[in-house]
C-alpha cells in the first residue's frame, strides 16, 4: 500500500501552495527544479516545505487537500504552526 501526503509549500513571494504526493522530498525538489513542479510555483521559487500530513490513500489526501485549500490564509498559518499529528482516519 502506498502512503500519500498532503503538503503546504511556502513560496518566495510568501504565498502558500497546497498539493498531494507520495514522496515529499522528491516533490519539493520538483517544485524547485527548472523543469518540474506546478505552474503556480514555477515563478515563485524557491519554495520551502512547511507542512505535511500523512494520509492512508490518494482519495483521503485529495479530500484533505481540498479542505485545506478552502481555509483562509490565517487558518492555514495556524495549521502550519501546530505540531505534527498522526495520520487522519
Amino acid at each position: 500500500m502506498c502512503e500519500w501526503f498532503v503538503y503546504i509549500l511556502k513560496c518566495s513571494d510568501d504565498s502558500l501552495y497546497t498539493g498531494v504526493t507520495t514522496d515529499l522530498e522528491r516533490r519539493t525538489k520538483e517544485h524547485n527544479s527548472p523543469s518540474g513542479g506546478a505552474r503556480y510555483t514555477r515563478s515563485r521559487r524557491p519554495v520551502e516545505l512547511v507542512y505535511s500530513e500523512r494520509c492512508n490513500n490518494r482519495s483521503m489526501a485529495c479530500g484533505r487537500e481540498y479542505r485545506i485549500k478552502q481555509l483562509t490564509r490565517a487558518q492555514k498559518q495556524l495549521l502550519i504552526a501546530q505540531p505534527p499529528t498522526a495520520s487522519l482516519p
